[in-house]
């Protein structure tokens, strides 16, 4: 997905190891050192470093730093919120797009499977209707013959030969 952003991550090497050598120096900070850390600083700093660089400074100040931090870290937080809420809405859009040409070629799918059957019925009107102009009498029962289907065509004039087999693997239903 997305990677976490943070202010911390825009400071550079730098000052996080400024921020690094600040927090291990021995000498207590001076009270206007709060004023000197830097947003990237206060964020990236760990809690055991920034409790040592608050040593030294009134409650008051203490309070303020680490609402100041806290700020920041929230700011931090929803920038992540934001981009992995976007990050979602566009998975979400392009999921959206291909489901939508899926539905597309399907109906194309259809629509070329509704012609073909149209078409064959069609033909079967036009067979039918050839059929009952020629007096023809068209039963399509299954006939067992070494396990193929055959259809039978009968005609109605007894000159003409009583049974005519068709092609194999015709439908079995009947046809009038």
């Amino acid at each position: 997905m997305s990677t976490k952003i943070f202010l911390s991550h825009v400071k550079s090497d730098e000052l996080s190891a400024a921020a690094a050598a600040r927090a291990a120096s021995a000498s207590p900070p001076s009270k206007h050192n709060h004023m000197t850390i830097s947003d990237d600083d206060l964020v990236s700093l760990s809690v055991k470093e920034l409790n040592r660089l608050l040593k030294g400074l009134t409650r008051d100040e203490v309070s303020k730093l680490k609402q100041r931090r806290r700020t920041l870290k929230n700011r931090g937080y929803a920038a992540n919120c934001r981009e992995k809420r976007i990050s979602q809405k566009e998975e979400l859009e392009t999921e959206k797009d291909l489901l939508r040409a899926e539905v597309n070629r399907l109906q194309r799918e259809n629509d070329i499977v509704k012609m073909e059957l149209n078409s064959l019925r069609s033909k079967c009107e036009a067979l039918e209707q050839f059929a009952y102009q020629n007096d023809i009498r068209v039963l399509t029962q299954p006939l067992v013959m070494s396990s193929m289907r055959s259809s039978i065509v009968m005609k109605t004039d007894p000159s003409l030969p009583t049974s005519v087999k068709t092609e194999p693997m015709l439908p079995t239903s009947t046809v009038s």
